[in-house]
This record gives structure tokens, sequence and C-alpha cells, in this order.
């Protein structure tokens, strides 16, 4: 089992471990999770290199920081296990276009909890999913089925790709296309390689784009470079131009705690990749 403070990680939840597993409790840490736990690779942009041990993302948690799938769902479900919830980690995909290839290789980590039956959905079985960004406020029946949230529309099927798995298509106003989930449970360690990729890479997107996400139960904030994005009921885009706004989006918005000396490093890193994708757009 791996060993949390669980105490400091409800704290930045800011929740109470009032009870048993409950349908009630898992929403409210699912919700409480994306709306102030904020998806992000700021850690790449700042050199300073990750795993995807849950102990340790949980402690960078707890510290006031976020992270990508293999950090947010793998801290998720060691909180999750630490208070009593029946949870499986799968090994996923995430899939950025109707053009990409369907099936998992491994780029998503994904969680599902068993056990909390309810009328609508007896089987007790649950979709919970921390790490998709801009996707999911609520935990989704493993039920096939159309499924509202907010402003925003998820359909849930069995996987043509993943056999006995499932495949959770996005809003078509997402980032990414799709989700495909493989049946069966994986160890943490069945993403270093995939985690080394995003992270190292030249071709992986997080290291070519800095990129923060936060969702709430009426929209979602995105941050991608220096571009703010408000996407709900009514959608708004900001160029955050200043180092002080940037740095008041960070903790204002997307709940995010760095240094000063953090702030140094990584402002003039994301200055210069705007200035390069100015020069894409206009040439």
């Amino acid at each position: 089992m791996v060993v949390i403070d669980v105490e400091g990680y409800l704290r930045r939840l800011r929740l109470l471990h009032d009870g048993p597993p409950s349908v009630a409790g898992l929403f409210s840490l699912q919700r409480a999770h994306v709306e102030r736990v904020a998806y992000e690779n700021l850690a790449i942009w700042l050199d300073q290199p990750t795993t995807v041990d849950p102990a340790e993302s949980a402690g960078r948690i707890v510290a006031g920081r976020g992270g990508y799938c293999f950090h947010l769902n793998g801290a998720f479900s060691a909180l999750l296990n630490a208070l009593g919830y029946q949870v499986t980690r799968h090994f996923g995909s995430v899939q950025g276009s109707p053009a990409s290839p369907a099936g998992s290789i491994g780029n998503h980590l994904v969680l599902t909890v068993t056990g909390l039956p309810t009328p609508d959905n007896p089987t007790g079985e649950w979709l919970v999913d921390a790490g998709l960004g801009d996707a999911i406020h609520d935990p989704i029946p493993l039920i096939p089925g159309t499924y509202h949230q907010g402003p925003f529309v998820y359909g849930l099927r069995p996987s043509e790709a993943e056999p006995g798995g499932w495949r959770l298509d996005h809003d078509p106003r997402g980032s990414f296309h799709g989700m495909d989930l493989r049946p069966g449970p994986v160890t943490m360690d069945t993403f270093e390689n995939m985690h080394k990729h995003l992270s190292t890479s030249p071709d992986s997107s997080f290291v070519r784009t800095s990129a923060i996400q936060r969702r709430d139960p009426n929209g979602i904030d995105t941050l991608t470079g220096l571009s703010l994005r408000r996407l709900g009921h009514h959608d708004t885009t900001t160029l955050l131009d200043r180092e002080t706004d940037f740095s008041e989006a960070l903790a204002d918005i997307f709940g995010l705690t760095i240094t000063r000396q953090e702030l140094t490093h990584l402002w003039p890193r994301l200055w210069t990749a705007h200035e390069k994708w100015l020069t894409t757009k206009t040439s």
C-alpha cells in the first residue's frame, strides 16, 4: 500500500473525511480534485524531473502543484485506496483526433471504482478520472449512455479497440477526441516508458507546449502557453503577455503555487515559445 499524507491531501482538496466509502463521497472527491488540483505540465518547463510514483505525486499535490494523468490519477488512486475505496488502475489511451488510431497505447492512466451500487448503477462500477484535464467533472457509471455534465456531453460505450474495455467519447469542444480503457489492473511501472517519452522527447506535445487545465461545474479554464481560454456557456480568450498577469492567473484561476525563482526561470521560456509561435503563424 502506498503511504501518503492523507490529511494534507484532503486539506488541499478542502474536504473532510467523514465516513466510509460512498457514492456521495466519491463524487465529492472527484469534483474537488478536478476543481482544485490543476492538470499541468509545468515541471517539464521548469526542468524538474518527475516519476510516476504515486507517493511522490501526492506529495507534490499537497505542496500546491498538480501534474498530468500519471501524477494526478496515480496520486488520486492512492488517496482513494487509503480512504477505503475499491480502486483499479487501467492501461488507457487518449486519442487526439478522429484521425488518430483508437486503442490503448498507454499514454493515459485510467481509474475505475467498484462496490458502490445505486438504483441507476446496480453494478456499482464507476469511471473515475482526475487526469483528463478538460473532461469529466463527475464519475460516470460504467453503463453505455450519454452523460451531460454542465455545458458538455460525454458518451460511454464498449471499446471497439479494446475487447471488454470502455470508450469515452469526449465533448466535441474538448481538447481530445476520446479515450479507450483496457480491462484489467496494471501497476504504475507500466507507465514509466511513456512518462519518459512524454516528459523528455522533442516529439512530445508536453515538451513543445506548456499546458494547464482546470475543470469546474460550469466550464473549463485552459492556459496553453500564454493563451488563457475559458470554455463553457460563454467562451473567451485572453493573451497573458505580462509576467504579473501570468503569475496571477496561475494562483487565482488554477490554484498553483510556484516560487519567484521558478517564475523567473519559466517566464522567458514561455515568452520565447510564444514569439516562435507568432513567427510560425504569420510566416
